[in-house]
């Protein structure tokens, strides 16, 4: 058997065969051991050749964790073997702790491809078989290394196995089933995060930490050294001011490469009836493959910078994602997009005309609701201001202006924040979808099935009384698991209840005679 045929299944009897991971892996492996010896070169280089025995302990132990990885890795090469019969697909792996594993075909929900820069060097990639299960630890199977080649025929056979079995139609081979590609233009939505100026604190973090447990003081490397000579003298605001302006830079110019490594290659389409996917990655490639008839729905994401922009992020609202963390990462459907363009996909993701998330009118919420998030923000300020006034008051009377001049401002920075989010609350029913909108520093709208709730929870905080209002949330079985309608009178709230779905809240509501 040569490498890239592990799997082959022409005829019936070939069913029978067992396939093998790639022998490439172990030059994967053999990648992961040569890291740490690297390290030490690049450590060797910034120390000048200084090196002391706290180095070398921490390098010696990266290199035993490497070892250690990189056995792991060949053990299962060595002893990892699978098949695929007719109604079912079979793990088996390990030495000392064996392990034996059976899917049937019927409950394969998602097939899905990953490769990292080192699988991709060597032709190499990750398949997954997912059932749908929501623990972290449920059902489903991982081949870590197989070929690129044997991958695509492993997922095409268990995709026309799941037809054969369901009775699904296939897709039309001549029919364009793509939905979305990637336009270089929405480059312009990537520094609009805060993930690349965080991203810049934690790799600063990072390589400090790290060189402190070498024993490597940063603060005498020659380089900082050199700053502190040229510029030690300059005055302290403007040394802040650039410090401030280095972060930004840094931080867009690695959101901007991220949205490249993260959403290069982007394509969206239908491959084949009854199934949508998502394939994306320059460097660490992903696919992603959603059921539609698992599919209930779909949320825009419009983050506060990315919406003053006109952008927003489409993901999908379906069961069989995986966990909460699997779920956030499977269910994106679109890096940020137009958002005129986000709700178009929206529409064809749904098969609908016109996307839910716009046709529907959005009912307006009450002014408490309004109230409630100015009284929200000027408790904050009140309780962030305090502290100074309380030192103010024992210590200085610079601090007391210090505390009131902070209230002030956090509280006009509050109400702004405050009258954002009312306006940005919504909900409504349109057609067969439940729509409810809200948040400020990252607004959703999310249209979800009415089928598709089981349930509904209903909360009142004490201020919610007092104010006459309620939270209802509708419980399904995909996405969030629960959406909420904030801040709605009660009994709009129980009356939109039973309009999105007659009859589910009925049993538990008393219906109080007129006149009382």
């Amino acid at each position: 058997m040569t490498p890239d045929t592990a799997v082959r299944h022409q005829d019936h009897a070939d069913h029978d065969a067992w396939g093998r991971l790639n022998p490439r892996l172990f030059l994967v492996n053999l990648s992961v051991v040569a890291t740490p010896l690297a390290t030490f070169a690049a450590t060797t280089v910034i120390t000048g050749g200084e090196i002391n025995l706290q180095v070398l302990i921490t390098l010696a132990s990266f290199l035993m964790t490497c070892l250690v990885i990189s056995g792991i890795s060949t053990m299962r090469l060595l002893t990892t073997r699978y098949r695929v019969t007719d109604d079912r697909v079979e793990l088996h792996k390990g030495w000392f702790f064996r392990s034996e594993r059976s899917i049937p075909v019927d409950r394969i929900r998602s097939v899905d491809l990953t490769a990292n820069p080192l699988h991709r060097i060597f032709g190499l990639t990750s398949l997954k078989v997912a059932t749908g299960d929501q623990a972290s630890s449920g059902g489903g199977l991982s081949l870590d290394g197989l070929s690129v080649r044997d991958a695509e025929a492993l997922r095409e056979q268990l995709s026309e196995l799941r037809h054969a079995r369901q009775g699904l139609a296939t897709a039309d081979p001549d029919s364009d089933a793509t939905l979305a590609e990637l336009d270089w233009a929405w480059l312009r939505y990537a520094p609009l995060t805060l993930w690349g100026v965080g991203g810049v604190f934690i790799a600063v973090g990072s390589v400090y930490r790290t060189l402190h447990e070498m024993k490597i003081d940063p603060l005498e490397l020659g380089i900082v050294k050199d700053i502190e000579d040229r510029f030690g003298s300059v005055p302290l605001w403007y040394g802040i001011l650039v410090t401030l302006l280095v972060i930004v830079v840094v931080g867009v110019a690695g959101s901007t490469a991220t949205f490249i490594e993260g959403w290069g290659g982007y394509r969206l389409d239908r491959p084949e009836t009854g199934l949508l996917r998502v394939r994306r990655g320059l460097l660490v490639t992903r696919s992603v493959s959603i059921e539609e008839k698992r599919l209930r729905g779909a949320e825009v994401a419009e983050p506060l910078l990315l919406r003053w922009a006109g952008g927003a992020r489409l993901k999908a609202v379906a069961s069989g994602l995986g966990d909460e963390d699997e779920n956030s990462s499977r269910s994106r459907l679109t890096p940020p997009v137009p958002l005129a363009l986000a709700r178009r996909i929206a529409a064809d993701v749904l098969r609908e005309t016109d996307s839910p998330t716009t046709a529907a009118e959005l009912a307006p919420h009450p002014r408490a609701a309004l109230r409630r998030r100015i009284n929200r923000a000027l408790i904050w300020s009140v309780l962030l201001a305090a502290p100074f006034v309380g030192l103010g008051l024992w210590l200085t009377p610079v601090l007391v202006h210090t505390g009131w001049i902070t209230a002030v401002v956090l509280f006009a920075a509050g109400v702004a924040f405050a009258f954002d989010a009312y306006r940005n609350l919504g909900h409504a029913v349109h057609g067969p979808y439940l729509v409810t909108r809200a948040g400020t520093f990252t607004r959703r709208t999310v249209a979800v099935q009415r089928d598709g709730i089981i349930g509904w929870s209903i909360t009142r905080s004490v201020f919610q009384r007092r104010a006459g209002l309620l939270t209802l949330g509708a419980a399904t079985a995909v996405g969030n698991g629960v959406y909420k309608v904030r801040d709605v009178r009660v009994g709009d709230g129980l009356a939109f209840a039973e309009e999105t779905v007659p009859g589910l809240l009925a049993p538990f509501i008393e219906r109080v005679p007129a006149g009382h």
